[in-house]
């Protein structure tokens, strides 16, 4: 009776045991391979791999031959793949951690040299390998540049796993002035990618401004000051505190006057525009956003929104104008304006910024009573949202559909849509714009015959305006609770033969003394 085979149980380990039967010097070259990557070009084999050229290429074709790498052809150089991923994967766990550690700086110092030219298509590499060295502050260095790029790019999801990396890895160093600065500039970059995907006011942007205010005090600058108050100014803003909105754009702005730097300028005017904007301060705001959007200038203030997060500086403007105007009672220039806002947004090509446009242009068309124009433009931001995954411009877009759904005889529907927008924007934890919202309800209700829980809502929505100073709207709620009234006293009044009585028929003269 022979010996009985060992068959390894699984695929993991029948591709190591192949490994192991390789000969030693092409285990080693497999390995090695294993480390640089999935995909590699020979000219950087040539340098992590240190031995003779000819003993290299032996190597490479019985790799080949024995199916474990394939060549393929590429411009300028030909490049090799490992043929099937978990090849890679085994090969790379049989590498003692030590040595994996010196070969992974080795590859991102090679890529360095060879790419140096084109350093920025590679910042993903290198954090990759860099991460895996004993190189903390170059690891740190690099994700944190992967990030930006990513950030630049609208990969907002990846940027924030790289800056997230980056700042785990730094808990690793000593806390020097060096130290100090690399994590504030990191958590600033976070802050701006969070709050973009999950909204300003989710607490995960609230931790990070919160610890990038605590970093500023102990080693950063003006400018990094700046953006940590403008963080807070929108995060107090979105979640309806709106007076400390207020003198956090005082603050800024006084800041943007001492630096006198026209980027810091437009947004410090916009911030504190838009805050007295939705305080009901109209003349005073349109005061603001019109200095901001005479100070803006597209090529400087690229760089402050790329790093900040958001929309484009002058798409806001304009969209910000565009709502003072209408409240101000000039809805063809506010039309116009957020018009401008749009073609400016489209030729961003930037997502956020276009789906912000959308979603404001739906709001003037609701405003406006256009329920065909809500409807267009917010399916196309709630399109442009879910792709990227912007919770907050989501959220306003559906609440807004189904406001323009309702108008257009789908009452159901439309307050389906409306709660199921609410419900998520409260997910995310601003309040901002409640009163509208709710208000936008009490009107479906009311055409739907439920006066009663329309009444319910303006109450609730009344309460919301009187706690955040919110007064933007007080005039509609005031306008839409008559209405609701007056009907409702209409509807009580007697009829069918009934006597009026004296008291009922005062109250009916009266209420109708006041209807629009």
């Amino acid at each position: 009776m022979g010996v009985p085979l060992h068959i390894p149980p699984t695929v993991q380990g029948i591709l190591a045991a192949r490994i192991d039967r390789l000969a030693p010097d092409e285990k080693a070259l497999l390995q090695q391979l294993a480390v640089i990557g999935r995909e590699f070009p020979l000219s950087l084999v040539r340098q992590v791999i240190t031995q003779p050229e000819a003993d290299l290429y032996r190597l490479l074709a019985s790799l080949q031959h024995k199916e474990f790498l394939y060549e393929q052809p590429a411009f300028p150089e030909s490049e090799y793949i490992f043929k099937h991923a978990l090849t890679q994967e085994v090969a790379y766990n049989s590498v003692l951690i030590e040595r994996r550690k010196v070969l992974h700086e080795q590859v991102g110092r090679v890529i360095e040299e060879i790419f140096q030219d084109r350093l920025d298509e590679h910042y993903g590499e290198l954090a990759h390998h860099y991460q895996r060295s004993s190189n903390t502050e170059k690891a740190i260095e690099c994700l944190h540049k992967a990030g930006q790029q990513a950030a630049q790019n609208l990969a907002y999801p990846e940027a924030i796993s790289y800056f997230t990396t980056a700042l785990d890895l730094s808990k690793a160093l000593p806390e020097t002035p060096e130290q100090i600065r690399r994590e504030l500039a990191l958590q600033l970059a976070l802050a701006a990618s969070l709050q973009v995907i999950k909204g300003p006011s989710a607490p995960e942007v609230g931790n990070a401004y919160t610890r990038s205010q605590a970093l500023c005090q102990r080693g950063g600058d003006e400018r990094q000051h700046f953006a940590i108050l403008r963080g807070l100014w929108l995060r107090h803003h979105v979640r309806g505190d709106l007076a400390t909105a207020r003198e956090t754009g005082e603050q800024l702005l006084i800041i943007a006057e001492q630096i006198r730097d026209p980027a810091l300028l437009v947004e410090a005017h916009r911030t504190l525009g838009s805050t007295l904007l939705w305080q009901g301060e109209f003349s005073l705001a349109r005061t603001y956003l019109e200095q901001a959007v005479a100070f803006y200038q597209q090529p400087q203030n690229e760089a402050l929104y790329s790093q900040d997060g958001g929309a484009e500086p002058g798409v806001v403007c304009l969209c910000e104008l565009a709502r003072g105007l209408w409240f101000l009672g000039y809805p063809q220039q506010a039309l116009l304006k957020s018009q401008t806002a749009l073609t400016l947004a489209r030729t961003q090509a930037d997502a956020f910024s276009l789906g912000f446009a959308l979603i404001f242009a739906a709001g003037l068309h609701q405003l406006r009573r256009e329920a065909q124009g809500t409807q267009r433009c917010a399916e196309e931001g709630i399109a442009l949202a879910r792709e990227h995954g912007f919770a907050a411009l989501l959220s306003a877009g559906i609440i807004r559909r189904g406001w323009a759904l309702a108008e257009q005889g789908q009452g159901e529907e439309g307050l389906r849509e409306m709660q199921q927008g609410l419900t998520a924007r409260q997910a995310t934890g601003a309040e901002l714009a409640q009163p509208y919202f709710l208000a936008l309800q009490a009107e479906v209700y009311g055409k739907l015959g439920q006066r009663e829980h329309a009444l319910t809502l303006l109450s609730e929505a009344l309460a919301a305006m009187s706690a955040s100073g919110e007064h933007r709207l007080e005039a509609e709620l005031y306008r839409l609770k008559g209405e609701l009234l007056l009907q409702q006293a209409r509807e009580q009044a007697p009829g069918d033969g009934q006597q009026e009585t004296g008291k009922s028929k005062s109250k009916r003269q009266n209420l109708e003394s006041t209807d629009p």
